[in-house]
């Protein structure tokens, strides 16, 4: 079975590090290569019918580059603060690891709240061509993936406020971050695909 162990440096702070690699961690990496496998699916769709189309994207289709570029960042920033998260897990700063996770929250739920204003306010419609099926089909996945990353982190943050010493805690952490940065890795490749692909 795995365990967490300390490692202590001198003059400084003590690391928790697993002894193997964790089943959580293993379960993770697995379902993610089938996640990989769905959207490697829908960007092969993505450029088949990009592939057969004179105009890309068609004409009348109004996208906002700039913004969703800004929410981009946003997204991206999210990796980091995440990974702040992992980093005080591991010396056994609740508090701090809390801190991270919920601007890691904040973050999320600010792209989230940007892609509903989009689909909202998006002038192609999922049925107006074929660029505006792709639209919506692979940024909703994308939306309820971002969306299942934030339910975590709620219970995760709610986890984090229970009793210290847990021993699967750090796993738990690191593997809704392996979660994460996918998702933010699948989004870069959607907006230049969606938004930059010309």
């Amino acid at each position: 079975m795995t365990q967490a162990i300390s490692v202590e440096q001198p003059g400084k702070r003590t690391k928790i590090v697993h002894d193997r690699p964790p089943m959580l961690a293993i379960g993770i990496m697995i379902w993610l290569g089938s996640e990989f496998m769905f959207f490697s699916g829908l960007f092969a769709a993505f450029f088949t019918i990009r592939a057969h189309a004179v105009v890309w994207p068609p004409v009348g289709t109004k996208l906002d580059t700039l913004q969703a570029g800004i929410f981009t960042l946003i997204l991206v920033s999210s990796s980091g603060t995440m990974w702040m998260a992992v980093h005080h897990e591991e010396y056994r700063e609740r508090a701090k690891a809390r801190v991270w996770i919920a601007l890691t929250l904040v973050l999320g739920a600010l792209f989230l709240a940007n892609q509903i204003y989009e689909w909202t306010h998006q002038t192609t419609r999922p049925g107006t061509n074929a660029y505006g099926s792709l639209f919506f089909i692979m940024t909703g996945l994308h939306g309820i993936h971002v969306f299942i990353g934030l339910v975590a982190m709620v219970f995760l943050l709610g986890r984090l406020k229970g009793q210290a010493d847990d021993p699967g805690e750090l796993s738990v952490v690191q593997g809704i971050s392996y979660y994460w940065h996918f998702v933010d890795i699948v989004w870069i490749g959607l907006y230049s695909c969606l938004f930059l692909l010309k």
